[in-house]
This record gives structure tokens, sequence and C-alpha cells, in this order.
């Protein structure tokens, strides 16, 4: 029975705790899109599935909603995907024309094959330009795995606005509904109006800016809360006391009686008055060598016992431990801390990359399972462990994300520098051979940390 409480509690605390995390990373791209006017279709808690909780911004048109795979989350930026057809005007202008086109009819009057007219379809989605259309009485429905047969255009007001746009007003005479026909007078204007909506229509320094977001949120978050934990959480330190907070089960000084409690008055020839009096009495009559003395106060009254050593062998301690206190950090010391913590991170993450350092760095790596049992053991520590967790973990996830590796925030980043270098965009092809190639390493490393997690937890 415990162990089933064990593990669906590390479920749940795991899945919150991660969901969090992936909530405020996401969040970070989603309002530096929004600043920049850019079209955001969906903003998930969870991985793509078919049942699902949701409701759409009238603001935003975006979708907001939570899956059951509580494993990550994901917003569509749109225009993320590079495609550069030049067809692309052409079909966004026959769906506009029809208001619903069949992908058979519009690819036999592009006389291109149907699945070029899927492609192009796909891609007109993408850029939140039109959207798919389920047909009932073909059995079609909303998140099946294949595209249905015909796409249709979007609800867009007298200013060809769509429900994506701000400023968009659908109460203005001149509004169309979804999938009505909207013909357009100049093809490529109206797919260069429609890119300009999207990240992809974007400067360079728009798109970097919402790259980093993610990842720069994670970091800002994880740096807020690790200092507000060191000042109002406060951290265990040990008391500079001369009362004992515990005596180590079999060790010398419980053999001689000594209990967590007791006052220690006098070491050997040493007057004992707080902590560091007695470390260095322990210390200094460990190396002059023979039995130690110790004269202590328990329950108001003052005894004495004698810690018998080996005298075949050296001993560095007695089994003692100091009492612990709680030590709030001032706003000063608990930044300093928190900026010394982060540089630590942001070195380790970055040594992934460095052959030399690679396995190492591994071999010290949790998956969501480790994660999952540390967040489990946290919260039942108490609060304050729970939010230094979460400060630790977004710390990392936010470093992580800025790796020069595709699919990652940080591998975007060198692509768009790349491109703004060329002059040109990289392929799509090009990018999504990069993108494999990231995701095989990133599936070795995580089956190393999950080998790591299942290895400490057996």
């Amino acid at each position: 029975m415990t162990m089933v409480t064990g593990f669906f509690s590390a479920l749940f605390w795991g899945a919150l705790l991660l969901s969090l995390l992936v909530v405020i990373h996401e969040g970070g791209h989603f309002l530096a899109a929004r600043a920049f006017g850019i079209r955001v279709t969906e903003f998930f808690i969870g991985m793509p599935c078919r049942f699902h909780l949701s409701f759409k911004s009238r603001k935003f048109g975006t979708e907001f909603g939570v899956t059951p795979i509580l494993l990550g989350g994901y917003n569509r930026v749109c225009g993320m995907e590079n495609d550069d057809d030049e067809l692309l005007a052409s079909a966004l202008a026959i769906i506009q024309r029809e208001g619903r086109a069949d992908i058979n009819a519009m690819s036999e009057e592009l006389d291109i094959e149907g699945d070029r007219g899927y492609a192009l379809a796909a891609s007109l989605v993408d850029l939140a330009s039109v959207r798919p259309y389920y047909n009932p009485e073909l059995d079609e429905e909303p998140w099946q795995r294949e595209w249905p047969r015909a796409f249709e255009t979007l609800q867009r007001d007298a200013n060809l606005l769509t429900e994506y746009d701000a400023g968009h007003d659908f109460t203005q005479e001149g509004t169309t509904e979804a999938g009505a026909p909207r013909p357009v007078d100049n093809p490529q204007a109206f797919l260069e109006s429609e890119v300009s909506h999207t990240y992809l229509g974007k400067g360079f320094f728009p798109r970097i800016i919402v790259l980093l977001a993610g990842p720069l949120i994670n970091i800002l978050f994880a740096y807020a809360l690790l200092v507000g934990s060191l000042m109002i959480g406060g951290v265990e330190v040990n008391a500079n006391s001369n009362v004992l907070g515990s005596v180590v089960e079999g060790s010398y000084a419980e053999a001689a009686g000594l209990k967590g409690g007791d006052k220690i008055l006098m070491i050997g020839k040493y007057t004992v008055s707080n902590w560091e009096d007695l470390v260095v009495a322990i210390d200094s009559s460990l190396a002059e060598g023979g039995d130690l003395r110790v004269a202590y106060e328990r329950d108001g009254q003052t005894f004495e016992t004698t810690i018998k050593l080996p005298k075949d062998k050296q001993v560095d301690i007695i089994g003692v431990n100091a009492r612990l206190e709680t030590y709030h950090l001032s706003f000063a010391e608990a930044n300093r801390y928190a900026f010394e913590y982060m540089k630590m991170v942001g070195g380790l993450i970055a040594r992934i990359i460095m052959p030399q350092h690679t396995m190492e760095i591994v071999s010290q790596s949790s998956s969501i399972v480790g994660i999952s049992a540390m967040a489990s053991q946290a919260a039942a520590s108490g609060p304050n462990d729970l939010a230094l967790l979460a400060a630790a973990i977004s710390m990392s996830l936010g470093f992580t994300n800025l790796l020069p590796i595709l699919p990652l925030d940080g591998g975007r980043i060198v692509v768009e520098i790349i491109q703004l270098i060329r002059g040109k965009p990289l392929s799509t092809k090009m990018q999504n051979a990069i993108s494999y190639v990231g995701l095989a390493l990133f599936l070795l490393l995580f089956c190393c940390a999950l080998y790591n997690d299942i290895t400490r937890l057996v």
C-alpha cells in the first residue's frame, strides 16, 4: 500500500510541478508573440490529445485548454513553419474564392498532386489564414489523424482581420463568417499581409525575443522564487550552541551515553561554550590521542562520561550533530546566492555540449521519473522545499532550452542567425533534418537520465 501511495504521490506532484513550469515557459513565448501582433491559435497544458477541456479567448482568438497527458504543454505560434511554395498565394486565393474548397478540386485547378495540395493547405493553417473543415457527413471530426477533405475561410471583419488579430471588430459591416466566400483581388499581396501577422513575417529581433522569452521567463521565475524562498522560508544552519542537536546511532558518542539536547560543558581539557568551541575541542582532543572525557548538563544536572576510542585506528568523528536553526537571508544575501546559483547552473548546462564533459553531466541528470520522486519528497518536507526544487528545475529548464540544438529555442536562435548571415532562409527540409538529429540526441540523453533514476531508485 505504501508503494502504491508513493507512486501516485510522485505522479501527482511531478505532473503538477512540470506542468506549472511548462506553462510559465510557454507563457513567455505567448506574451512575447502577442506583444508583436503574432497570431497564436492554441495554448495547452499537457500533450496533444482529443480528450481535453478548453475555451476560446474572444480577445486573442487563442484556444486555452488542458489535456489529461500532463507531461508538458505547448502553444501554436503561427508561422513557425517556413514553406516557400510558390503556389501558396494561389491556393489561399482559391479557398477565399470558394469559401470552402475541396483539396482534390483545388489540386486539380493548380495542376498538382493531392499530397502537395494538402501541404499547401497545412501551411495556410499554420499561418491561421484558413482552417480545416470536418464534414460530419463524411464521418470527419477534429483530432482525427488525417486532414479532412476540405478547408474553409475564417471569419474576417471589414479590414480582413481574423479573430487572432489585434483590433478585429466583427460588428463592422462587411464582416464575413467562417466558410463564406471572401475573394481577394491580389493573391500575392493578401498572402504577404497574412504572413505579416505571423512569426514568419516579423524581423530578426522580434523573432529572437519571442524565442528567448520562454527560457528567460523560466530563469527569472526561478531567480525570484529562490530569493523569496531564502528570505521567507529561510535555510537550516548549524546553531552556534554547545547543545547537541542529535547523536548518531551506533557512534562512539552514543556508546558513551550522550543524547540530543545535552549541553556540552567540557571536552578533555577544553572548556566549551558554543559549537565552534566544541568542534575545536573535539579536533584537538582527537589529535592528542586517547579517550575523551566529557562534562555535560542534562535536565539541570551535571554529568561526566568518557568516550572510549579504538587504539588501533585513527578516529576523525565521534558522532555528534549541531542543533539546527532557521536562518532567513536578507534581500542582498538572497540575491547574491541566487546569482551565484544561476551562474553555476548555466555553466553546468553549457558543459553538455563540450564532448569532454558530456557524459559527466549526463551521469548526474534526472528524467521525469527522478523529478517526480524528488517533487513528492519535497512536497512532504514542506512548501519551502518544494519551492526550492521548483526553482532548481525551472532554472535548469530555462538554460537547457538555450542550448544551440534544434528543436530547442537555442537551436532556433542559431537558425535565425544563420539565415540573417546568409540573407535567405534555410529550407524546411534542411531544418527538419537538423531537428531529427537533435531529437535523436535528446532521446539518447533521456534514456541515460532514465537509467540513472532507475538505478538510484532500485
